[in-house]
């Protein structure tokens, strides 16, 4: 099984994920006029001036802070230190640059989504906001196209996020803390699905106060560390940013084999990682997006544009910076690749722990990234559910949101206790499996996209 698996995923992220992720980017970064260049500035003004922890209720919906609030939530996750760790032990440094270039792109591809689950949103018999991919997908194509379709989107996401890739979060909390400060899993494990069941069944509003606090605390906690350790390592700084734009076009001279192969693992590992950190194109934080109470819809998009570049370009790339400074650059234990009795210690999990160790020391480096990757990957265990939970109702009706959220809590704790190959395969192939029928829309609805675009842009 995971032998199919992996073969999937590596066809998927090697050809289909790349030439559909760069495909859109590039389309709706050509048809927007770079719309994340133009009004990315309107965007961060928009989430900073709207910053507040105590939002309150919004009858129904999220503010407009606390909407990207559990966007970011989502999207600052294992992905940002696990998945960019793996990314570079597989791809090496350069692959960073490629996440940097399918951010990019996806910032324009995420502006789509936004504005268009802002345009497509309904309301439920309890005065919740229900919006998000499988709405615009059956606008996109009416009858049974549409309906086929956006019933492929819902059962891909629920069990890409709503279950595997809820084991992926709890599972790197359990086995991080449990490095750090000797805590049994299980007991974290259990912690965990007592404070989530808690959130998730005290709905929207419950989780956008949540998020709205949580999101500000741990993102400048962690940078915070982050600017620490290079401040530390400043005469590294510079041969590390070579690095990633060295060996993002010569890659197989850190990570070994012929030019072409190495190419095309640092650029898939950019993209496929890059996908998973930031989200941008999968069809996942538009949910999020729906349920802003704002203006026009491209107020939200260019939001939505801001939390990408905030989730990217600088938390993610605070992250890169501190593993190429300790471990890659000068004299740092895969200085001369990934070779030798090294590969049996360091692994995507604890390579950011052994980089902040490197200043912080072995003990407190650990501590440190335990406790953020333990608010990074809980903050993105809650969005994940509401936006599982939203195609759940969509799929089975409101009845069934109590029984999936169950369900939810059982795949929360067996994460904590057990790791498997196969958890962490399944859940990259239904997060790009996501990416086939939003894609397809975006494309269709490009015309809906440019005319808010033009409509409220200039205002």
């Amino acid at each position: 099984m995971l032998s199919i698996v992996n073969t999937i995923n590596s066809y998927l992220s090697d050809y289909v994920l790349v030439f559909l992720l760069l495909g859109i980017g590039l389309w709706y970064s050509i048809r927007t006029k770079f719309v994340q260049v133009r009004y990315l500035g309107a965007g961060l003004k928009e989430i900073f001036g709207g910053l507040s922890l105590k939002g309150g209720s919004h009858g129904g919906g999220m503010s407009s802070f606390q909407a990207v609030a559990t966007a970011i939530a989502a999207q600052v996750g294992t992905g940002n230190i696990v998945g960019a760790a793996g990314a570079i032990l597989t791809g090496g440094p350069g692959a960073i640059f490629w996440m940097w270039i399918i951010a990019f792109l996806g910032m324009s591809t995420i502006y789509a989504e936004a504005v268009l689950a802002q345009e497509t949103r309904t309301k439920d018999s309890t005065g919740t906001i229900q919006g998000g991919p499988v709405y615009y997908i059956t606008k996109a194509f009416p009858g049974g196209l549409g309906k086929g379709l956006a019933s492929f989107f819902a059962l891909a996401i629920i069990l890409a996020l709503g279950c595997f890739g809820c084991m992926v979060q709890s599972n790197s909390i359990g086995s991080t803390v449990n490095t750090a400060f000797g805590i049994p899993s299980w007991i974290v494990g259990v912690v965990l699905v007592v404070i989530c069941g808690f959130i998730f069944l005290g709905g929207v509003d419950r989780l956008a106060s949540v998020t709205e606090k949580i999101v500000p605390i741990m993102a400048g906690f962690f940078l915070l560390g982050a600017v620490i350790v290079l401040i530390f390592r400043i005469k590294y700084v510079p041969e590390t940013f070579m690095m990633i734009f060295k060996y993002a076009f010569q890659p197989q001279a850190i990570i070994g084999g012929g030019v072409g192969a190495a190419l095309k693992i640092a650029i898939s590992q950019g993209a496929k990682r890059g996908l998973f950190s930031n989200e941008a194109g999968m069809g996942s934080t538009p949910h999020a997006h729906a349920l802003a109470q704002v203006e026009n819809p491209h107020i939200q998009g260019t939001v939505a544009m801001a939390g990408v570049f905030i989730d990217t370009f600088v938390v993610l790339t605070l992250n890169a910076l501190v593993i190429i400074s300790c471990l890659y650059a000068g004299d740092g234990p895969l200085a001369n690749g990934y070779v030798g009795e090294v590969t049996g210690v360091l692994k995507n999990t604890n390579l950011a722990q052994t980089a902040f160790g490197i200043v912080f020391g072995e003990k407190l480096g650990a501590g440190f990234v335990a406790v953020a990757l333990f608010f990074f990957a809980f903050s993105t265990i809650l969005g994940w559910n509401l936006f599982a939970k939203i195609n759940v109702t969509w799929l089975f009706g409101e009845k069934a949101q109590k029984p999936f959220i169950l369900v939810a809590l059982v795949f929360i704790f067996l994460g904590t206790v057990g790791e498997s190959d196969l958890v962490w395969g399944l859940s990259d192939l239904f997060n790009q499996l996501m990416v086939l029928p939003n894609v397809i829309a975006l494309f269709a609805l490009t015309g809906s996209v440019l005319a808010i675009l033009n409509k409220y842009g200039k205002k």
